[in-house]
């Protein structure tokens, strides 16, 4: 038991679309590892196509999409939180779950069982810090006791922020206990070369302006979303939201929001890098291949290693 099928990408490399089929094939339901896709009202932008987890007129469940309404934030405890209900739900079904997403931070968070996700966000003392330079940040975090900083990774503004939050919630408490099952996954990544990775980005970017993304954002700003957070919802709501502000012109935006999400894609590949690093074993496969193809030896693979 515990099984689990997980289907990693960079964005725009037909995750959910394999998703589906397999999960047709063997009467598996969806988890979605998609950061976004937890907003309601948010489809557009997030690539929350619902039409895509309807296979033959068969509809196959999904979980985790639709589950916060947009103006509200999300974490990656909350994930793992929510995560692990539908996980222990379906497998004490006897259904196999299949996760899919390219939100890597989730997905990892799953397989390290990284404890520190639990420590809550501290605002007081990011409205603190939030100022500090990056050599001040790691200046202040080595004042802390190493036990409490070991894990942290300096690189970046962001990340020292988080680690001196984690640093300082552990000097003053003990680590919250949680009891998670332990996860047989076989990891499945969907590696698009370069130039198709582009290619891809660039026409689903395209497709999404015509199918209403503008009047999307446009619909979230009316609602009262303010500019941070559609910031914090990511690049298509950041940048169209600049162009509404009148700060780009149409074409400006098109070429400004596909290079910065061409640059997300392959901070994603880092990441899933990062992962294997880490003891996560990912099946590559490379996107020459056909659909029929794809299907074909994914499922194999599946049947090979646990469903057999």
């Amino acid at each position: 038991m515990n099984r689990l099928i997980i289907i990693l990408g960079p964005t725009a490399s037909g995750k959910t679309r394999l998703a589906v089929k397999l999960a047709c094939q063997l009467g598996a339901e969806i988890i979605s590892a998609d950061s976004r896709q937890v907003f309601r009202d948010m489809n557009i932008g997030t690539g929350k196509d619902l039409s895509e987890y309807i296979i033959d007129g068969h509809k196959i469940p999904f979980h985790l999409i639709d589950i916060k309404e947009a103006g509200e934030k999300y974490n990656v405890n909350e994930f793992k939180e929510d995560f692990f209900k539908v996980f222990n739900k379906l497998n004490s079904e006897g259904t196999l779950p299949i996760l899919c997403g390219g939100t890597g931070m989730y997905i990892h968070s799953l397989l390290q069982n990284q404890v520190y996700t639990s420590i809550p966000n501290d605002e007081d003392l990011r409205i603190k810090i939030c100022s500090l330079d990056i050599e001040k940040l790691r200046t202040k975090l080595a004042s802390y006791p190493v036990e409490f900083t070991k894990h942290a990774d300096l690189s970046s503004h962001k990340r020292l922020i988080r680690a001196i939050e984690v640093a300082e919630f552990l000097l003053n408490n003990d680590l919250p206990v949680v009891d998670t099952p332990i996860i047989r996954p076989l990891v499945i990544g969907l590696n698009p070369g370069l130039t198709l990775r582009r290619f891809n980005i660039i026409a689903r970017l395209e497709a999404r302006i015509q199918d209403g993304l503008i009047d999307e954002v446009e619909g979230l700003v009316a609602k009262g979303l303010s500019r941070e957070m559609l910031d914090y919802y990511g690049l298509e709501y950041k940048f169209v939201g600049a162009y509404l502000r009148g700060e780009y012109s149409i074409a400006e935006l098109n070429e400004r929001l596909s290079t910065a999400i061409c640059q997300f894609a392959k901070r994603q590949m880092t990441f899933f890098r990062k992962m294997e690093k880490d003891g996560v074993k990912i099946n590559w496969f490379d996107l020459d291949l056909d659909d029929n193809e794809l299907y074909d030896n994914t499922l194999q693979l599946a049947e090979r290693s646990f469903l057999v």
